[in-house]
């Protein structure tokens, strides 16, 4: 079973617990990032989640998200999951952090203090279907647009973290 690094609301490590446990009912404070690919025309690599995700299933979010491993920097873990959800890897860079929560239907909740952090990439993307049911490149403003006219869209951190990049 997957722990998750359980914080703080000021993102000291505060215990470890299972992945599964910490999504439960109003979810349980852990730490999480969220990326931002970007190419040379200054467009986001966003990705729609895979149908077998149990919060927010089929739900547009940034380019990859997830939690870091015990004895694992955001960053270290981030090219890690870069490379299995999109199959690429590149220099990730520190941008912000934010903490949310937020409920998914009856199912469960994401509680996070989540880094948000940012690379730029131009190569071949090759995603993992179990992760990930389609992606694209879209402009930051045209994204934001969207999200504002079809918030229902979207997942919630990305509309978050949104406002920080």
């Amino acid at each position: 079973m997957e722990k998750l690094i359980l914080v703080n609301k000021k993102d000291g490590i505060a215990g470890y617990e299972d992945k599964e446990k910490c999504h439960q009912g109003k979810g349980v404070l852990h730490r999480a990032f969220t990326i931002f690919i970007f190419n040379n025309k200054n467009q986001v690599l966003i990705q729609k989640r895979s149908k077998n995700k149990l919060l927010w299933p089929l739900f547009w979010e940034t380019s990859c998200s997830s939690h870091p491993h015990r004895g694992e920097t955001c960053l270290k873990s981030a090219e890690k999951r870069l490379k299995k959800e999109l199959g690429f890897t590149c220099r990730l860079e520190s941008v912000n952090k934010f903490q949310y929560r937020a409920a998914y239907k009856n199912i469960g909740s994401e509680n996070e203090v989540c880094a948000i952090l940012a690379g730029k990439y131009n190569g071949k993307i090759k995603p993992n279907p179990k992760e990930v049911a389609d992606w694209k490149w879209i402009g930051i403003e045209e994204l934001k647009k969207d999200v504002a006219k079809n918030p229902d869209k979207y997942a919630p951190w990305l509309k978050i973290s949104l406002k920080y990049i």
